[in-house]
Order: structure tokens, then sequence, then C-alpha cells
């Protein structure tokens, strides 16, 4: 007789993703209500009844303070556990006897919730939390029914908050809801600082109802970026009021925009969640959408036949790299734009990739396209963009061909982000400089769903079977194996700040979006904050990670997102489908 037929109440999953630091369990049943006492302060000053069951509208302007953020968590651990839980019938043997007996009321309770921070504990929530602050948390659940979340930051008492609800069931008949590993013991803290998602809004468009869908899935899994590509060649979706022919002649529709309020609105409910959302306006290259409005500013637009030879994709453009126009230009762009993305971020992502120097050879402020020529206009270029985002108060960001293609003289403080291998991180890192990794060869999502472009009957034979250039597609075991670290040096480890998971939109949009990002995004989420290898140094297990993505996505699925499997469910049942 199969094992299983003789389990009594036992899980099978200890499922918090990504993976704690040190997490011990044990094998006591508490149901939780909505009625548990949440308390602020080792003192246990009460501050609520109960769970928050409305959303907190602060009257200060600006980002949110530690106690918005406090308040959208205790929310959202109110819904992931009462509203949108799930029954975890999927993550055991069949036959087995997977849950307690249905809660009458008389069973063993969680009663207390106490959230700790050092200190003065009003003071360090009256303030938005620093762009480098502490996310680390401890969680202990005792079996008599406290739950103690002891954090430096509200972003350590979110993610603790996030944890928490990990460890709870709805229960299949009483809808109760239960945790089977009390008591628990959590100790916790991100290896890299940055863990974020690049998301493309100008090749298609996503209204804010999809990036709050977004933001919600990547504060579960603790991803703490979110990088919003915002404009490019075949669109520019931004509405600038001082340059209002931007949005108004550069989007694909006239509906298709984000306007300032939009932009306020995701940016906010972004760091509400612990995520910061930060802007990319990619320059001089990928910007032929600017010449709908302004045609004066681009050289070599939308070459055809042979756009290929002056752009990585269609339509070709380039804004002119010596014309005092463009720089007027950039001056009231970056005037109206930066200030009003500041409150919410630190970084400013200025571009810099796939510039292509025949375009040059188009562009009437320069004529050219030797690299000699190019590179100190290039360089001239670069460092009047990093002038203005510094000027704002931001830190900059590029692409790696700004370092690595173009030898640019980049400020210590700019953040390089490498797309096209680890030889590129190596090398970001080997300058001296801080490095986000992401190669096109593991951490692309939209690769391998073949080629977007058609081809013509005398071209179609020599593209077949009509790859995309970065097949094939990376399923979340090859995203999961990825170390940001490989190949680093030890002494160099520090300038590896993180790294993004990237989805370009050319084959994406509304309908496939979920699809496209999760669960694969959370493999990385893992990676970047519990790092790729165990304690003997080893790569992490899929096997035991395997059972853990998916109860992952089970949650992330409750809760709206239209996440794939992982595996069949017999795979998750049984534990049999390993070699």
């Amino acid at each position: 007789m199969h094992l299983s037929h003789f389990l009594l109440f036992t899980p099978l999953v200890s499922a918090i993703w990504p993976l704690p630091r040190t997490l011990t369990t044990g094998t006591s049943t508490l149901w939780i209500s909505r009625n548990v006492a949440v308390k602020y302060g080792s003192a246990g000053a009460s501050i609520s009844s109960s769970f928050p069951a409305s959303p907190n509208i602060s009257s200060q302007a600006g980002p949110p303070t530690g106690a918005d953020i406090v308040h959208t968590a205790l929310l959202r651990a109110n819904n992931a556990l009462f509203k949108t839980n799930f029954v975890p019938w999927m993550l055991h043997p069949r036959g087995s006897v997977f849950e307690p007996g249905a809660d009458d009321g008389s069973g063993p309770q969680v009663t207390e919730l106490c959230l700790q921070l050092p200190g003065d504990t009003a003071a360090a929530l009256s303030t938005p939390p620093p762009p480098d602050a502490d996310e680390s948390y401890n969680l202990t659940l005792t079996v008599d029914g406290t739950v103690t979340i002891a954090a430096q930051t509200a972003l350590g008492l979110s993610h603790g908050l996030s944890s928490l609800t990990q460890l709870f069931y709805s229960h299949s008949s009483s809808g109760g809801v239960y945790t089977p590993l009390a008591p628990v013991t959590i100790v916790d803290g991100p290896v890299f600082p940055h863990r974020g998602l690049n998301l493309d809004l100008s090749r298609s468009y996503f209204p804010k109802e999809d990036l709050y869908r977004v933001l919600d899935a990547l504060s579960l899994v603790k991803m703490n970026r979110f990088h919003l590509h915002i404009t490019d060649s075949q669109s520019w979706p931004l509405v600038i009021p001082s340059l209002p022919d931007l949005a108004a002649k550069g989007a694909t529709r006239p509906d298709w925009v984000y306007t300032p309020e939009d932009l306020a609105a995701v940016q906010d409910y972004g760091a509400r969640r612990g995520v910061m959302v930060y802007l990319e306006t990619d320059m001089p290259g990928h910007t032929a959408s600017i010449y709908q409005a302004y045609p004066e500013l681009v050289a070599a637009y939308d070459v055809r036949p042979n756009w290929d030879t002056y752009a990585a994709e269609p339509p070709s453009g380039t804004l002119k790299l010596n014309s005092s126009k463009v720089e007027a230009f950039l001056d009231t762009l970056f005037a109206d734009l930066l200030p009003r993305v500041k409150p919410w971020t630190s970084i400013y992502h200025t571009g810099g990739d796939e510039v292509n120097e025949k375009a040059y050879g188009l562009d009437d402020s320069v004529k050219s396209s030797d690299k000699s020529v190019l590179q100190p206009l290039m360089q001239k270029f670069v460092d009047g963009l990093h002038k203005r985002v510094r000027g704002a108060g931001l830190t900059p960001v590029v692409w790696e061909e700004m370092l690595l293609v173009w030898n640019l003289t980049l400020g210590p403080d700019v953040i390089v982000q490498a797309w096209q291998g680890e030889t590129a991180v190596a090398a970001i890192t080997a300058a001296g400089h801080k490095a986000l990794v992401g190669s096109s060869t593991v951490w692309y999502l939209d690769c391998g769903h073949g080629q977007w472009l058609s081809f013509t009957p005398q071209t179609s034979a020599q593209f077949y079977p009509y790859a995309d250039y970065c097949s094939p597609r990376h399923n979340w075991k090859v995203i999961y194996a990825h170390d940001p670290l490989a190949h680093i040096p030890a002494d160099q480890h520090h300038l590896v700040q993180g790294g993004e998971v990237h989805l370009w939109a050319e084959q994406t949009d509304r309908q496939n979006l979920d699809t496209m990002l999760w669960p694969r995004a959370a493999a990385a989420a893992e990676v970047l904050w519990a790092g790729a290898k165990d304690e003997l140094g080893q790569n992490r297990s899929q096997v035991e990670a395997a059972p853990r993505l998916a109860e992952v996505r089970e949650r992330l699925v409750a809760g709206g997102v239209r996440a794939e499997p992982v595996q069949m469910v017999w795979c998750l049942r049984e534990r049999g489908c390993v070699l």
C-alpha cells in the first residue's frame, strides 16, 4: 500500500518563496481569523483591533511613509489570508489527509500579531524609508498563537507579513484559515539590494490596472524594483506637459498614454508595496517616435527597405548627436519629468543600447559614421544627460554599450546594466562600476517565441525555422540556475547590485502579459533574494524548489494573476517527476 495512505496531517511543503535565510517549522496547527489583535512595538501598544479592511489614504503629499507601507502590508495580508487564499490539495499525495479537522472555534488560534521596530516606533514610521533601507526581518510564530515580526524598517515588516501569509492555507470545508507548521522561526534578508523587472511599455501598452497587478506580484516575491522602459522607437506614450506633441503625436493611440497622474499613481502604488518604480527614456538610439512631433531632432528616420542597416528594429531613427535643438529639447524634457519622478525613486535610466553608428552618416549635425568622430560627441551627449539626472538628485543608469562599446568615461556613481552575457558583467565590475545582471541568454522572458518579423519568399528559407535572436525560451530552471556572481572576483562582488528580468513586448500585450511573466520571474526573485547557491556553495536544488514555486504560483493565481503551471498535478502530488 502506498505510504501516502498512512499519512496523517503532515505538510510536505514549507512553501515560502523566496527561500528565507533560515527557516524552522513544526507540525502543530494554528487557526487565524480577521479579529487577531495587531500591535506595534515591544511594549505591545495596540494600534488596531484587527487587520485593516480598507486602504489608508495618507494626507501627506508625495511618497508613502513607513506607516502607509505597513498599513498596505496589513491590508494585503488580510486579502491574502482571508479572500484569495487557496486549498493546497494539489501539493499532497492522492488519498493523504493533508488538512486538520474543520475548526469550530475551539482549536488553537493566532491571537496576537506584534510588529516591532527599534527605538521610537512612531518616529520610524512617520517618514518614507530611504532607498537603501534595511529589508531584513525576523519572524516567530509560537504554538500558543503569538506572531512577532521584528525589523529595522517598514520594508522589513512588509516582507515579514508577506512571508507570514505564505504559511497559511484555506480549509476545504470550513473556509477557515490555518497553518500546519507551528512553531515557526524565520531569520531573513536579501542578498542583493536591486531585485527587479524591466517591462517594455513602448512596443505595447499596459494600462495602470495591469501595472498594479504586476506590482502586487513583485511584492509577493520580494522584488523591489520595477523598471519602466517607457519610450522607444515604436511609440512615445509618456505625456510631457511642456512638450504636449510628444505623446499626442508619438503614442500608438491617443488613449494609449501615461499622464503625469497615471505615472504618480503607479509609482505610489509600488512604493506602498516596497517596490521602487523607475523610468527609462532610452536615447540617443531607439528614439524614432520623437520624429512624429519633432522631425528636426531625429536622423535616419524610418529608412526602408534597409532599416536593418541603421537600427536593430524598425523603425530606424536616432537623436541627432551634435544638435543644439536636441539639447534644448532635452533641457525641456528633463526639467519637466525628473522633478515629478524624483519623490518616488533614486535612480533614472538614460538608455544607451544598440546605438548604430551608421545612422549618423545621415545625421546633418555629424555627417559621419566614423567611431573616432562619434565617440567624443557621444561622450558629450551622455555627460549632458547625466548632468541633468544628477541635478535632479538622481543616480544615472545606462546600458552596457555606453561603457563597453563606446568606451565612455562614466561617473563613479553610474550603474551599468548588462544584457549581453556574463562576460559583460565581469567587464563592468573590472572597470570599477556597479552592475546589474540580466543577460538575454538567461533572463529575457520574451525569448523563444520565434521571429516577429515576416520574411519574403526570397529570404524566407535562410531564416527558417524563424527562431528569434535569443531563442530558446528560458524556462524557470534556466533562470533559477543563473548565478549573478559567476565569473566575478570575490573582491568585486559588492559591485553587483543585483539584476532584472526583462520582458520586451514585440509579442506581448494585455492578453498574455501574466503568462509571459509568471512564475518565471519569481525564479529570478529567489536568486536575487537568497542567492544562487545553497549553504554548501552548490546550485540550489530544482527538486526542492519546484513544489515551492508551484505553491507560490497557486497564490498568484488565487490573487488574479494568470501564471503558468510549473508541472502537471501528478508531479506535484507524487513527487515522482525526477531524474
